[in-house]
């Protein structure tokens, strides 16, 4: 049980804790009252705002709509006036631009072309808005009439300023192709740089708006006309220029060169004087009028014409493809792009017909030259050909993109030219073969014929164009005619297309073929001499002026891919014709001869017979060598080393012989006049035999 004391405390404790929490009861509800009384003045605020808000929201909309109807009807008038300022003005155009237009483009394409711009604008507008007004008429007028102003400008700059290129300059930009070192290009300025400009803007207005492509016609005719002059003029000025300076080159630009070396001129093709030169250094007199004749025509009578025609036609062809893509960089700039390719092979068509047209005649001047047996005529092919086949890569270049026709020309030039130079080939080497034996036309001192001369030399100008006349016996399949396999590994699949190796083999066995040919006629030629010696020394001069062609050129190397012994067979042959030579003086050395001769005893008397048996034999020596000295003092052995060797031999045989027969009879007394048969000394003879093959002593 509790005691009294504790409970009693205990119960003011509680009295004093119910008491705090009533006072914060009150405190609570107080606080209550006071929110609530806030609360509601608020909502008083609030909702008087609200109303005012309302007030004002529905006097403002009104006043705002209105102002942004007042804005847009401003605007909108704005508008207005600005379309009807603009739509007056096309009806200004004609008469502000007219006076432009009436007077043309020329110094002044700029504000020509704007004025152009504002009449294209009105011929628009009135087409859209006023199909039926006088004025669109007006206009359209005005615009063909201006249209037609820079059509004729186009036409007009084109034509003023389109230059034909100088020979000098061409000839500066065709200079450095054989060049080692890189040398400056030479600027090609077609037209100036400002009237270029010009030429571009007018023909990019014709495509865009004049709706005209008849100014491209009119760009190919004039620049294909000024192409075509300038090859031309070059094919003059060289003919010009070629027959008293040779190679008509000099600088363009000469005050720029004046401290750096002058480039080399354009090097020639290989010509007959070349050949000539190096057999002319074998021997003088057997290139000389006392030769016989053959029914070829003389090589070294080859007019120089050819060769300058031949030159200045390369030279051409050189000129065409330079110019020609100098052409294409220009015209890319003036012609639009799917139009510059058809427009490039119009252009070009004159300058290259040209080309091929006169290509065409070499072509043809060749066959006949191959009928009147004038195969000079027919070498001027070799080097063109050359050229073309060495020019083709940048010609199909040049030419990509023009017209299959347009591209085939050239490849079908080069097959008539490969054709006539295998049939000029082999109708020579058929010459070779069938050259007639005519009496009167063999040389009468039994020198070099005319035939060996003209086969040599002709087989010299080909060591030139080795590659070209070896492609042109290819062409004709000519391995079968000589037996030479086809190698798959020399051959492409192209018919033209060979390895150098193999051309090499071809063109061997052409030349040891030629050199058969003219062999055999030799010999048969050699035959109509009655006397056996003039035919030896006849065929000795041929062999040996073959075999001293040979060596002192590139040609003895190129036979010997197909005859290794052919040097040797030669030698062989002149040596051959030297012992028959040498049997001619048998006829003088039996007289003296040692088993001819009569045997007696020293100091013994010798009977009748046997001195008039000396005395024959004296008087038979005598006349043989007198009638032989006399008869070949007048033939003929060009070269010197051999005639030296020849007379040599012959003097060394005879002078023995003779001494030996002077020692042992000329102190016998076979007769009282000694004078009479011991007619010459020892010395005397030799001296004689020195002079053989010698017309000027």
């Amino acid at each position: 049980m509790i005691p009294p004391q504790e409970a009693s405390a205990r119960r003011r404790e509680i009295e004093d804790k119910l008491k705090q929490e009533e006072e914060t009861l009150s405190f609570i509800r107080d606080s209550l009252e006071k929110s609530d009384q806030l609360t509601k003045n608020m909502v008083s605020i609030l909702s008087s705002f609200e109303s005012r808000l309302m007030k004002l929201e529905n006097s403002i909309i009104p006043v705002h709509k209105q102002t942004e109807n007042l804005q847009r009807l401003q605007e909108n008038v704005e508008k207005t006036l600005s379309c009807l300022d603009h739509v007056i003005s096309y009806y200004h155009v004609a008469s502000d631009t007219e006076k432009i237009i009436r007077e043309g483009p020329t110094g002044r394409l700029e504000e020509y072309l704007g004025s152009m711009a504002k009449i294209q604008k009105a011929v628009e507008y009135f087409q859209d808005n006023s199909p039926d007004s006088p004025e669109l008429n007006k206009v359209k007028l005005l615009f063909e009439r201006g249209k037609e102003s820079l059509e004729s400008e186009f036409r007009s700059l084109m034509t003023r300023h389109s230059k034909v290129v100088s020979p000098v300059l061409i000839l500066d930009l065709i200079s450095g192709e054989d060049e080692l070192e890189v040398q400056e290009e030479v600027p090609l300025e077609h037209l100036p740089e400002g009237v270029l400009q010009d030429v571009i803007r007018i023909s990019r207005w014709l495509v865009e708006y004049g709706r005209n492509q008849d100014f491209m016609n009119v760009y190919y005719q004039i620049r294909s006309s000024q192409l075509d002059r300038s090859i031309k003029g070059l094919k003059e000025h060289f003919r010009k220029s070629s027959s008293s300076s040779g190679v008509p080159y000099s600088p363009a630009i000469p005050n720029k060169r004046k401290d750096t070396p002058t480039k080399k001129p354009i090097k020639r093709p290989g010509t007959i004087r070349k050949a000539q030169n190096l057999l002319k250094q074998y021997s003088q007199h057997g290139l000389d009028g006392k030769k016989g004749g053959s029914n070829l025509i003389p090589l070294e009578g080859r007019d120089d014409t050819l060769d300058v025609e031949t030159d200045a036609y390369i030279h051409c062809v050189s000129a065409f493809v330079r110019l020609a893509q100098s052409e294409y960089q220009l015209l890319m700039d003036v012609i639009p792009e799917h139009h510059q390719k058809k427009t490039f092979d119009s252009l070009i068509q004159d300058a290259l017909d040209g080309l091929m047209l006169e290509g065409e005649n070499i072509v043809s001047a060749a066959r006949k030259a191959i009928i009147r047996h004038d195969f000079s005529a027919v070498l001027t092919v070799f080097p063109i050909l050359r050229h073309l086949k060495q020019t083709k890569p940048e010609f199909d270049q040049v030419l990509q993109g023009t017209a299959a026709n347009t591209k085939n020309k050239l490849p079908s030039l080069i097959t008539s030219m490969e054709t006539v130079g295998a049939k000029a080939l082999e109708d020579f080497a058929d010459n070779i073969k069938n050259d007639p034996d005519k009496e009167y036309n063999m040389p009468k001192d039994g020198t070099v014929h005319e035939l060996t001369s003209n086969a040599i030399l002709f087989l010299q100008q080909l060591l030139d164009f080795q590659e070209t006349a070896g492609a042109m016996l290819a062409s004709q399949v000519l391995g079968d005619t000589y037996n030479i396999p086809l190698d798959p590994r020399e051959t492409s699949s192209t018919a033209t297309s060979y390895s150098s190796e193999f051309s090499k083999r071809l063109l061997s066995t052409y030349i040891c073929k030629v050199l058969g040919n003219l062999q055999l006629n030799l010999l048969s030629k050699s035959k109509v001499y009655e006397d056996p010696a003039l035919s030896a020394i006849f065929l000795h001069n041929n062999y040996n002026y073959i075999l001293k062609a040979l060596e002192k050129s590139e040609l003895i190397q190129l036979v010997a891919v197909t005859q290794k012994t052919a040097e040797r067979s030669y030698r062989e042959h002149i040596e051959q014709q030297i012992q028959t030579y040498q049997r001619s003086w048998l006829k003088v050395t039996d007289y003296i001869a040692e088993k001819n001769l009569p045997v007696f005893q020293p100091g013994v008397k010798l009977r009748d017979k046997e001195r008039q048996m000396i005395k024959e034999r004296f008087k038979g020596f005598n006349d043989g060598l007198e009638e032989l000295c006399k008869i070949q003092k007048a033939w003929a052995i060009p070269d010197m080393e051999q005639r030296d060797k020849i007379r040599q031999a012959q003097k060394n045989i005879v002078r023995e012989t003779y001494g030996a027969f002077l020692h042992r009879y000329g102190s016998v007394p076979f007769t009282k006049n000694p004078e009479k048969y011991i007619k010459y000394r020892v010395e005397q003879v030799g001296d004689m035999i020195d002079r053989l093959f010698d017309t000027s002593a």
